[in-house]
């Protein structure tokens, strides 16, 4: 892909943390992602209106109603299984421009009894994006938090689709004398640039955990405390209180947490993340292999992962496909393929997306599931 527009002289946020490092040293990546994206006045979620072919990204909703309205039976499905529990709290983590919530209500309009459990819980920290998701969902009541703690205890179906690839991760290379933390520093010129430091000892404990303490030189290793902590939560509401998530995401199973795969993009094209501090969207691949760790952990089952295309070929997305081609005029047909397409093969979404769900230990496997990865019931 080719690197978007010329990065500007300098951005607000940018000012803001170079005075913060010329006072108090290098700070931690993962503080640079979490003010890049939620600063108060100049982090990303608060400055643009990110999702949409106008915006810098476009995530499975966008691309087609498909994804939401399977996501839709499919909790309809699971709220079955588990005996209709009312009422029946769907927590979505990081809505977005409500287009999944919106899609999945449609799509279980025809069934009256689940429609009416619901009570509708959005995290949601940006009021610019939570000015869209009211619009979209217009004539639902809803509820929004600014973080999951304060979401009330009880039943609750947590759906997390592209939620987990944002919050902040941690990265450490390993040199000639051992490891050492990328932090964000200044450079010679007075802008901000990586440089290493020495980690703290409980970082250096997290990658013993992870069997990583001997790996070669010149490897990095990602790590996410903060994505584990969330997974930690979830599994312990759920162990207790019932319920399941559904998270969907990009990343992988690993053996280890080793490589750089942050990422920052803006219109829609990669972009270097120290330059456009605040003004770009910034992620990274999940590491679901320490996510199911964590939540297992904490006492739920962990099902998967499972790459997304398959799990949406197994919910009935072809057959969905062809219904909506017979009734679609012929100029939206290359659309709706476009969308399937890209939802599902190997060489676009496909794989690269995984499906973890996360139940209480002895609770019906939730739908396209057999058995769980990992039992639970562990704290």
């Amino acid at each position: 892909m080719m690197m978007a527009a010329e990065p500007p002289a300098g951005t607000a946020l940018a000012a803001l943390l170079a005075e913060e490092i010329r006072r108090a040293g290098p700070i931690s990546l993962a503080r640079f992602m979490a003010l890049a994206l939620g600063h108060p006045e100049h982090g990303y979620y608060h400055a643009r209106q990110p999702l949409g072919r106008a915006g810098d990204f476009v995530t499975a909703p966008e691309i087609s109603q498909m994804f939401g309205e399977l996501i839709g039976l499919w909790l309809a499905q699971a709220w079955q299984d588990q005996g209709r529990p009312a009422p029946l709290r769907l927590v979505e983590l990081g809505p977005g421009s409500g287009q999944l919530m919106a899609d999945l209500l449609r799509a279980t309009a025809k069934l009256p009894d689940f429609q009416a459990s619901l009570e509708l819980h959005l995290v949601e920290f940006s009021q610019a994006l939570r000015a869209r998701q009211e619009q979209r969902l217009a004539g639902w009541p809803v509820v929004w938090h600014a973080e999951l703690a304060s979401v009330p205890a009880g039943p609750c179906f947590y759906l997390a689709n592209e939620f987990f690839d944002a919050l902040p991760v941690l990265q450490l290379l390993r040199t000639e004398p051992g490891w050492r933390e990328r932090r964000i520093g200044l450079g010679a010129r007075g802008g901000l640039d990586f440089v290493l430091a020495e980690p703290p000892p409980a970082l250096l404990a997290e990658l013993a955990a992870h069997g990583l303490s001997a790996a070669a030189p010149g490897a990095i290793a990602e790590l996410s405390p903060a994505r584990e902590a969330i997974a930690g939560l979830l599994a312990r509401r759920i162990a207790r209180q019932g319920g399941l998530a559904l998270l969907i995401d990009y990343g992988a199973e690993r053996t280890a947490p080793l490589g750089d795969t942050l990422q920052a993009v803006r219109g829609h094209q990669p972009v270097d993340p120290l330059a456009w501090a605040g003004l770009a969207d910034l992620s990274s691949q999940v590491d679901f292999t320490a996510l199911g760790r964590a939540a297992a952990r904490a006492g739920a089952a962990v099902y998967g992962p499972v790459p997304q295309g398959p799990f949406l070929r197994t919910l009935g997305i072809e057959l969905r496909a062809l219904q909506l081609l017979r009734q679609a005029a012929p100029t939206q047909h290359r659309a709706l393929r476009a969308g399937l397409f890209r939802l599902t093969d190997a060489s676009a979404m496909g794989e690269l997306f995984k499906v973890m769900v996360l139940a209480a230990p002895g609770a019906p496997a939730p739908p396209g599931f057999l058995a769980p990865s990992q039992p639970g019931g562990g704290a």
